[in-house]
């Protein structure tokens, strides 16, 4: 019995040594555990989809987030980045939390799609086109290579299914017959694509596709991308109805028959960081892996955009690092309330005061460690303000300090209407008064 006691905890050890082997350098841990040689990349991202497959070593998920204020430091300095370019904000304020050569031009591969997926939701808020409409597939369209979902020529999908072959699956044939559909031709929709850029002030941005295949001269930064990336998601949150799917079917109804098709999301930080959100990765093998990736925890909203990292396991690790660091270092002051502000006089106007108010909630990120009950207000109008006045105009504004320093400021504006007095209600003001 001892001889045999003997034996089972002997292969017991044994099978706890191997499984607590080492991995190899140079290979990349694939989701269902099987160890594989880092994968190739593809000038024309057909490699897309099996890069993403690759998950994050252990070293990096720290799923809790417990390792925040351990990596802080090392993370600020850049140690914990090995990616050439990146960048973390946050989202509501746009404020720089980390920047490592942010501004430096990179091709940004599927991290393109951001920008498609932002003008999608502008032509449905536009009313120009709704989640119901049926898109066709042109021959174009269909004839896209890399990360795709197989449209056929005169294939049929709703703008949903399309948003979700987009977001979820970093397809580049879908983003050819939206593009189509909103505009009529891809080169249409890259002018307003680089429009839309030169608007949020993406100064170092030129399109030249929509979906991020290799081209001379496509070209972005982390910054940049950021930009885009913080339009697209506190403008149209409801994205990420889209970017959080892990896995979906989709139907083929074509000339050949019905057949179903399997989305996989490909950015897997959706299931190692625990508060992702989204965005969007891109790898080609001329930007190489690229992400931008969004998160929130305790309504801290970050974006971290990583760019041109050699592989997806580094990618992921550097999204992780710089998304702990900036939850580590971050502490947020909302208003509870907006600013209270007594009515304005009105010069020469049929009104003798005017209704005012904040524009917005003051909303302040600080990575120092201030006491933010601290922080003052000061409510200044214009010393003079003459009618006419529309409803919207600023007539003032709310400066807000910390320690002496200003730290924001937010328009005050006219909550009414009031006409510049006229010689005949003028004059009815004085028949009004006399009868009075």
């Amino acid at each position: 019995m001892k001889k045999i006691l003997a034996l089972v905890l002997s292969i017991m050890l044994c099978m706890q040594t191997a499984y607590a082997a080492p991995i190899a350098a140079g290979q990349d841990v694939t989701e269902d555990g099987q160890q594989s040689e880092a994968e190739p990349q593809d000038e024309q991202e057909t490699g897309e989809a099996q890069a993403e497959d690759k998950e994050v070593t252990g070293e990096a998920q720290q799923e809790d987030g417990g390792a925040a204020e351990n990596n802080s430091e090392s993370a600020g300095e850049g140690s914990e980045v090995s990616a050439p370019s990146a960048v973390l904000i946050e989202a509501s304020t746009g404020q720089v939390i980390y920047d490592k050569n942010a501004h430096e031009q990179l091709p940004p591969a599927s991290v393109t799609k951001v920008m498609t997926m932002l003008l999608i939701f502008d032509a449905i808020e536009a009313g120009k086109i709704s989640l119901k409409d049926e898109v066709v597939t042109s021959e174009y369209a269909a004839s896209m290579g890399g990360s795709q979902v197989f449209l056929e020529p005169g294939e049929t999908q709703t703008v949903d299914t399309m948003l979700k072959c987009i977001a979820v699956a970093s397809a580049n044939d879908a983003c050819v017959a939206m593009a189509e559909y909103i505009n009529g031709t891809e080169e249409e929709f890259i002018k307003l694509m680089n429009e839309r850029a030169e608007g949020l002030g993406m100064e170092d941005t030129t399109f030249k596709n929509c979906n991020g295949l290799d081209a001379d001269g496509h070209v972005t930064t982390a910054y940049d991308i950021a930009l885009m990336s913080g339009e697209l998601i506190t403008k149209y949150p409801e994205v990420f109805n889209y970017t959080q799917i892990w896995m979906e079917n989709i139907t083929h109804v074509t000339n050949k028959g019905t057949s179903e098709f399997g989305l996989s999301n490909t950015n897997k930080l959706i299931k190692q960081y625990p508060y992702a959100t989204g965005l969007k990765t891109g790898s080609t093998s001329k930007a190489k892996f690229c992400l931008s990736a969004t998160a929130k925890k305790d309504n801290v909203e970050l974006i971290a955009v990583i760019m041109a990292a050699e592989d997806s396991t580094n990618r992921l690790k550097d999204a992780i690092n710089l998304l702990n660091y900036g939850f580590g270092k971050c502490n947020l002051y909302e208003e509870e309330k907006l600013t209270n502000i007594d009515p304005a006089e009105v010069k020469r106007g049929v009104e003798k005061t005017l209704e005012v108010a904040p524009a917005e909630e003051f909303r302040y990120v600080d990575t120092t460690g201030a006491d933010l009950s601290l922080i003052e207000k000061k409510v200044t109008l214009e010393e003079e303000i003459k009618a006419p006045v529309k409803k919207g105009d600023q007539v003032g504004r709310v400066e807000y300090y910390l320690d002496g320093e200003k730290i924001g400021t937010v328009p005050i504006l006219a909550g009414q209407d009031v006409d510049e007095i006229t010689y005949i209600s003028a004059l009815f003001e004085v028949l009004f008064r006399l009868l009075l």
